[in-house]
């Protein structure tokens, strides 16, 4: 027996159009289906209701504007990440500095390789032949750049400690005039200079300020040798970001970001291991709390990373290092809202002095290379053809 076939509206549209199908009269208006018939009408999806929802709200404003919102996003997840730092180090059962690094990069080591295995990127293990051992000190420098934030935050404020990694950007102006031959201006020494100033009033060294309690935070309860040891850790951690910007702008385009976030995370495990077994530093069982801000930790530090990278992507140079500084917006209200602390006057003048140095290091940096991308496009169009920038060759 044979079964109805279902009549669809495009079948009868199509019947209908045809010069030899006349329909009786009196049943136009009740067998053909118009624009707002259902059957006619586009299949509604939540993704489809989202889409929607989205053209509506979206401005040009937001799309002008998106890679540096995805910055100052990442510099939100650092924030929180680093709160989380501190909770742990500052809860009745304080997890090692040294084992909350293991956790987390041990994270960050898996899921950076399981994604470059999927993507079929070459060499994810070991990366580029050529680059190897510049991808080896840029594992070690983030080490110290992590291990030393992470030491710092045992005892410093949130605003102290995220201000005092604002210097890194100016000493790899620096590290960048000494090594790779990098232009270095007057005004960059100088900044350099002033930013020394704001850390010598955020750390207040006691040979300078003395043992007066008048000049220490009482919300911090530090003693002045506490609050140097703090200091010291953290500018060692600027150290070693001096260190991996500028390997990393050695690297250049020779390695995908991926291999560099590879590189850290295995030796980051593999120090913090070494250091462990070295010093006895007995493991601490984590309750799940501790677990749950561990694991929070974790993630949040990858999504900072990628969304660090996917804004800076899109965002030009100057304009993305700018939204950096929004860090210190959240720092400021975390360290408010959640350990209700409130920075000195002092600490204040010092976090000015180093975001106004960082913020003209960026500007100038920034006019630098605007005027020198001029020059080449100018020596180019006066010269025809010519060979490829280095920087667009990843094997250069």
């Amino acid at each position: 027996m044979a079964t109805a076939r279902p009549v669809y509206p495009s079948a009868i549209s199509c019947v209908v159009s045809s010069p030899y199908f006349e329909l009786p009269a009196g049943e136009e208006s009740a067998s053909l289906p118009d624009e707002t018939s259902p059957l006619l009408q586009p299949k509604h999806t939540p993704r489809r209701a989202i889409s929607e929802w989205w053209n509506s709200v979206r401005s040009p404003f937001f799309d002008d504007n998106l890679g540096l919102l995805l910055v100052a996003a990442s510099q939100f997840f650092f924030s929180v990440m680093n709160m989380s730092v501190k909770w742990l180090n500052s809860s009745d059962e304080a997890v090692p500095t040294l084992e909350l690094i293991q956790v987390r990069m041990a994270i960050t080591y898996v899921c950076s390789v399981a994604y470059m295995y999927w993507k079929r990127i070459p060499d994810p293990l070991l990366g580029p032949k050529s680059v190897r051992t510049l991808l080896v000190l840029r594992g070690f420098a983030g080490f110290s750049t992590l291990s030393g934030a992470y030491f710092s935050l045992q005892h410093l404020s949130l605003s102290d400690a995220t201000v005092l990694t604002f210097v890194a950007p100016i000493l790899t102006g620096f590290s960048g005039a000494i090594l790779l031959k990098e232009p270095l201006s007057i005004g960059e020494i100088v900044a350099g200079l002033c930013s020394f100033v704001g850390i010598v009033l955020i750390s207040r060294p006691q040979f300078l300020f003395g043992g007066s309690q008048a000049f220490l935070d009482p919300s911090e309860g530090l003693s002045p040798t506490e609050r140097m040891l703090s200091i010291s850790a953290a500018l060692i951690g600027v150290l070693g970001a001096t260190g991996t910007y500028t390997v990393l702008r050695a690297i250049g385009k020779r390695a995908h970001v991926l291999h560099s976030l590879t590189f850290f995370s295995s030796q980051s495990v593999l120090v913090s291991t070494l250091g462990v077994i070295l010093f006895k530093i007995p493991l601490v069982m984590p309750t799940l709390i501790s677990w749950l801000a561990m694991l929070l930790i974790a993630v949040l530090g990858l999504i900072a990373q990628i969304l660090l990278a996917m804004g800076l992507q899109r965002e030009t140079a100057g304009r993305g290092t700018l939204a950096v500084y929004t860090s210190i917006i959240f720092a400021v209200m975390f360290e408010f809202t959640v350990f209700h602390t409130t920075p000195s006057a002092l600490s204040i003048t010092g976090a000015l002095i180093i975001m106004s140095s960082a913020i003209y290091t960026t500007l100038s940096k920034r006019k630098t290379a605007t005027n020198t991308a001029s020059g080449t496009t100018s020596e180019r169009s006066a010269g025809g053809a010519s060979a490829p920038d280095c920087d667009d060759d990843p094997e250069a």
